[in-house]
């Protein structure tokens, strides 16, 4: 198997499984990326040994995550913003905020008998070029391409994700994200 397909195979299995290690109920009080389109509150970076992520770069900078009790808006511009918090996230090995994002979609795949979120993108960081982690880093995504398929449920094609680096669906493949617990979260990947 390609080392591309064995990254976009575990980048799915990674979605899956984050829900179990870091879902929605564990979202307060972990780090955030500061999307391009976000003015949230700071929020304290979660430091992760089994990882070498690069999250102390952005320490202190606003998270994307809702403010204190206020729910973030259930709009496409808000989907758009989490999705991009988490490419950011993946391009810079930020393992809190990947599987903060991710949660509910890990959780399935945990349930399926794969690993927690933190070991599983352990190895996807792993298997993402170094070329593809720098592009990650600044993507963002096309509002033209992004499908909304109902008032909380907001679908990013590949098509989506401008970046100064080519993905394929093996590479990084399409996600749905969907309005849970007052914000979006990543709950599947193709």
């Amino acid at each position: 198997m390609k080392t591309s397909a064995m990254a976009a195979a575990a980048v799915s299995v990674c979605v899956v499984l984050t829900a179990g290690a870091c879902g929605p109920d564990k979202a307060k009080g972990e780090a955030g990326a500061k999307p391009s389109q976000s003015s949230a509150s700071a929020s304290a970076p979660v430091q992760t040994p089994t990882a070498t992520p690069s999250a102390s770069a952005d320490a202190g900078k606003p998270s994307a995550a809702s403010t204190g009790s206020q729910p973030a808006p259930a709009t496409k511009e808000r989907a758009i913003a989490r999705y991009e918090q988490y490419l950011h996230a993946l391009g810079r090995e930020d393992l809190a905020t990947v599987c903060e994002v991710a949660g509910p979609g890990a959780k399935k795949a945990e349930e399926k008998g794969f690993g927690p979120c933190t070991s599983t993108y352990v190895l996807v960081f792993q298997m993402i070029s170094p070329e593809q982690k720098t592009a990650l880093r600044t993507a963002t995504v096309d509002p033209d391409r992004v499908v909304v398929r109902g008032p909380e449920r907001v679908e990013m094609p590949l098509e989506a994700v401008r970046s100064s680096a080519t993905f394929t669906e093996e590479d990084l493949g399409s996600y749905t994200l969907e309005y849970l617990k007052n914000d979006y979260y990543i709950t599947d990947g193709k």
